[in-house]
């Protein structure tokens, strides 16, 4: 039995894989702004009022959690906004930024001391932090923070190699949530079957990769 922590675990995606590893069997524990029922009815444990981008919450959130373990870091919380050339809001950018590459390097510093040898971290990054794959323009912030949050992962990856730690960055999918109005390809329940796996496929001989949740290699 491990000890999952999502971020963002309270709908979506991080709901899903909070209801996927709980029925493996596993401790689960869910860290959210604010919960759901649908949490509540499958997490082991809930750290609620965190928000990820607040060193102090982290700071919290480690606290409340000292002594335990986690063996399955999953960094999911993240902000998808638009912004066009010609009328880009910079306040927009500064804030996807904190929430999808600042965020989840500072909850895993932040949580290193827990993760044992043999712990991982999975950081759900997008394909448009691609630069290699950005054929289309537009979502500065978005790709700008996806690309930054690759870019804290590879180092996490190397860093943390030696202690015994895997790290990898992983595309969900074009996935039916909130975030892009329900209408993407697959459903929350699929994309986290392929990030269990590709969690599961993770190991210090490929730590540092970017992966689709279908098993692809992304290019960075």
């Amino acid at each position: 039995m491990k000890t999952v922590l999502i971020t963002g675990a309270n709908r979506g995606i991080g709901l899903e894989l909070a209801r996927l590893y709980a029925g493996r069997g596993d401790q689960v524990t869910g860290v959210c702004r604010e919960s759901s029922p649908e949490l509540d009815a499958v997490a082991t444990r809930i750290v609620a009022g965190i928000d990820v981008t607040s060193e102090l919450d982290v700071r919290r959130l480690a606290s409340e959690l000292a002594g335990s373990r986690v063996d399955l870091l999953i960094n999911n919380a993240g902000l998808l906004q638009d912004e066009k050339l010609g009328a880009i809001d910079f306040d927009s950018i500064r804030t996807q930024m904190e929430i999808n590459a600042y965020a989840p390097l500072r909850v895993a510093e932040a949580l290193l001391a827990l993760i044992p040898r043999g712990g991982k971290i999975a950081n759900v990054t997008s394909r448009m932090g691609s630069i290699a794959d950005n054929d289309s323009g537009g979502r500065y912030g978005y790709r700008a923070s996806k690309a930054a949050l690759n870019a804290f992962g590879k180092s996490l990856a190397m860093d943390l190699k030696p202690k015994g730690v895997a790290v990898a960055q992983l595309h969900p999918g074009y996935v039916q949530t909130r975030m892009v109005g329900f209408s993407g390809h697959i459903t929350p329940t699929e994309s986290a079957r392929g990030l269990a796996e590709r969690i599961d496929n993770l190991s210090l001989e490929n730590t540092g990769s970017f992966w689709h949740s279908n098993g692809d290699e992304l290019p960075w």
